[in-house]
């Protein structure tokens, strides 16, 4: 990934440099219980802030080379689940408390992902 600090300094304008570095959401609240009610993430770069108990959120749809970042800030585990097709060969994945994840779309129905600090 790029640093936004780079993109701009060689003479991008700043649409340019979010296109190509990503843009960041925060503060966001998990919602619903299954893929289809759970909150849609639009961003890069996410930070979910409010995480009731079953509630999850939901990834944009896959393509290859695709990277989305969720963090989950909240109080309880947060479950991810994707557009369509699977998260590591399942229907969703969760992401403890204090815990970020790093998806990587390997096709238009598939991500895998790295579970991190």
């Amino acid at each position: 990934m790029a640093y936004p600090s780079r993109v701009l300094g060689s003479g991008q304008p700043g649409a340019s440099a979010t296109a190509i570095c990503g843009d960041v959401a925060t503060g966001l609240t998990a919602a619903g219980t299954n893929a289809a009610t759970a909150l849609a993430l639009s961003a890069v770069h996410n930070v979910v802030s409010t995480t009731a108990a079953s509630t999850g959120v939901r990834l944009p749809p896959a393509e290859a080379g695709a990277v989305s970042v969720v963090a989950n800030d909240g109080a309880s585990s947060l479950t991810v689940y994707p557009a369509s097709g699977t998260i590591d060969g399942a229907a969703s994945v969760a992401i403890a408390t204090t815990k970020r994840r790093v998806f990587v779309g390997t096709s238009p129905t598939t991500w895998v992902s790295v579970l991190g600090a």
